[in-house]
């Protein structure tokens, strides 16, 4: 019989918070609105000017191998990538070079990020809290990276701790890439996670992997009516609570 008088274990807490971008941090009208565009505008100068890049002809190639299509030029790779933007498709190469254009153009000062007005005051008390901070989305690592660092408060990359995409840990709606997520964290204990997102199945697949979960629920995102399917739920970060071992909503 267990003894109710015997130390408890060791508090689970700080946490790992790992946060989705689009209906997360940020409204995915501004990403689809201004970003999208803009990639758009200059997916073929890219591929064409940028081309021996690894990260531009990684992707390049990974759209030939695609498309079924090994010799494919410019014209058609970026007919391809346009049809996947209309689509709105996460496909990896498309991603890539999403975070290639955009990156120039947080550096040009053409682009700048948009966050909710209760996500930079809540990540930086986090933080200052002692939780350690990741970011997970279907965007490439270098689109979080200009993203991240080019808010209208400055740079918020020294608040985290690591980033990762589609490439680096996998597909957002399986469980064993909030696995691997772990894994490269160095972090053998699932309860140490707490994930956010505005995507019910992104949720599932995290709690899968043993971690905590919040819905993240934005009025006019997407997902909005669709809910998070009994996942805890806020419209705000301000309404987390993260000083107990499981993570709730006031």
């Amino acid at each position: 019989m267990t003894d109710r008088h015997l130390p408890r274990p060791a508090s689970l807490v700080p946490h790992h918070v790992v946060v989705d971008i689009e209906g997360t941090t940020s409204a995915t009208g501004f990403i689809t609105e201004q970003l999208y565009p803009y990639s758009r505008k200059h997916f073929a100068r890219v591929l064409d000017t940028r081309g021996e890049e690894p990260d531009v002809a990684r992707a390049a190639d990974a759209v030939r191998e695609s498309i079924g299509e090994p010799d494919a030029g410019t014209a058609r790779i970026v007919e391809a990538l346009n049809t996947w933007l209309d689509r709105d498709e996460k496909a990896t190469p498309l991603k890539t070079l999403q975070g290639v254009i955009w990156a120039e153009g947080f550096e040009s000062g053409e682009l700048t990020s948009h966050f909710y007005p209760d996500v930079i005051p809540v990540l930086r008390a986090w933080h200052e809290a002692g939780h350690t901070l990741y970011v997970y989305s279907s965007g490439s690592v270098s689109a979080q990276l200009a993203w991240f660092g080019h808010s209208e408060e400055g740079s918020l990359l020294p608040l985290f701790s690591g980033h990762f995409d589609t490439e680096n840990a996998g597909p957002k709606k399986v469980a064993s890439s909030y696995e691997a997520i772990a894994a490269a964290v160095g972090e053998p204990e699932p309860g140490r996670f707490v994930f956010l997102s505005d995507l019910v199945d992104e949720l599932d697949a995290a709690r899968a992997a043993g971690w905590h979960t919040i819905g993240v629920r934005r009025p006019g995102e997407p997902y909005y009516d669709r809910g998070v399917a009994g996942h805890p739920e806020t419209d705000s970060f301000a309404r987390v609570d993260l000083t107990a071992d499981e993570p709730t909503v006031r």
